[in-house]
């Protein structure tokens, strides 16, 4: 392949999935147990504008984020109504209510959209893929960088062997909150680990598998009168390489500098902002569809949630699997845990 016809490809990933619903014209009833996470809103606008969705309400007990729903075009329902008015349930509540709204939803035969993490413990998720199973339904993770064409150009390039063999993954996501936020954040004890990592950590087992071992290091070293910990890092110890993961809330300029990176014997890639990507690969020597030295990829701009509703979408209609698997998905809430000090 070519290298300009293999980066238009790579280019092209995060919009694959809205041809496959394209060619299905039936909107599938989707509703929302919660919507106050902070993807919750976005993700409310997407279902009642895409062609893929009819939306048919939200359960959502806080007044101000119900409000909000309804000026988007959701109507306010029970718990009940939604779960009998939908083929699909988004879980996008805090993380405390999450396990028992998602299994609520798989329980009465739904396909599950959660977001991330999905429950505050292991034996919890490995119930709802357990309940996923059984009823034969999607449950599907809310991690807005699955179809980042920076994120899988550069995990694309390392499985493909074109970086060497790989020994090192770095990720950096920062982030600058404070009042609400950091009490939210605070709610669950891995603090920005949990909370911000994840969205690395996914990328990172997803390329390198089951961990041996890891080790966090979560502190608090903000100035702010709580206990979050808004300082982390994250040691994970592979068979044949090391990653290294990194949150905290006290960088201003956080979003130009959120990074991914994976180091080889050949060169690296090095996705750098992560949104929108900006990819550059460094390489001893020719390597697939990338040349000796340093280039450096742009992609066309691409929103967060529309390709992984698109999936989703796609994959009710097809009775096709997710391209992430549940085993992917249980090695990652696993490392994320330990990252995050909760397991």
């Amino acid at each position: 392949m070519h290298r300009r016809t293999f980066l238009q490809a790579a280019a092209a990933s995060a919009c694959a999935f809205t041809t496959l619903g394209a060619e299905a014209p039936r909107r599938l009833r989707i509703g929302f147990l919660g919507c106050s996470h902070s993807h919750g809103m976005p993700k409310v606008k997407l279902a009642t504008t895409s062609p893929d969705w009819e939306c048919v309400g939200v359960f959502e007990p806080d007044p101000k984020h119900r409000a909000a729903a309804e000026q988007l075009g959701a109507k306010a329902l029970s718990q009940e109504q939604v779960l009998a008015a939908s083929e699909v349930i988004a879980v996008e509540c805090d993380a405390k209510d999450r396990h028992a709204r998602a299994k609520a939803a798989l329980l009465a035969g739904k396909h599950v959209h959660v977001e991330k993490p999905p429950t505050v413990g292991l034996a919890e998720f490995r119930e709802l893929l357990s309940l996923a199973r059984d009823k034969h339904v999607l449950l599907q993770m809310g991690y807005m960088w699955r179809f980042n064409p920076g994120i899988n150009a550069a995990l694309e390039a390392a499985r493909q062997g074109w970086l060497g063999e790989v020994y090192l993954v770095r990720g950096v996501i920062n982030t600058n909150i404070s009042g609400d936020s950091r009490r939210s954040f605070g709610e669950i004890a891995g603090g920005t680990m949990y909370e911000l990592g994840c969205h690395l950590i996914d990328p990172l087992v997803r390329l390198l598998g089951k961990h041996a071992k890891v080790t966090p290091v979560l502190r608090h070293d903000a100035k702010d009168a709580d206990a979050l910990a808004d300082n982390c890092v994250a040691v994970f110890d592979f068979k044949h390489a090391i990653g290294i993961i990194s949150s905290a809330t006290m960088q201003p300029t956080s979003g130009a500098h959120r990074t991914f990176e994976i180091q080889g014997t050949n060169g690296v890639a090095i996705v750098r902002p992560i949104e929108q990507p900006v990819l550059t690969v460094d390489l001893a020597k020719d390597a697939g569809p990338y040349k000796k030295g340093s280039q450096t990829i742009n992609f066309p701009p691409y929103a967060r949630y529309v390709p992984e509703f698109a999936e989703l979408a796609a994959c009710v209609r097809s009775g096709k699997p997710l391209a992430v698997t549940p085993e992917q998905d249980e090695l990652v809430h696993e490392a994320l845990l330990k990252a995050s000090g909760m397991h």
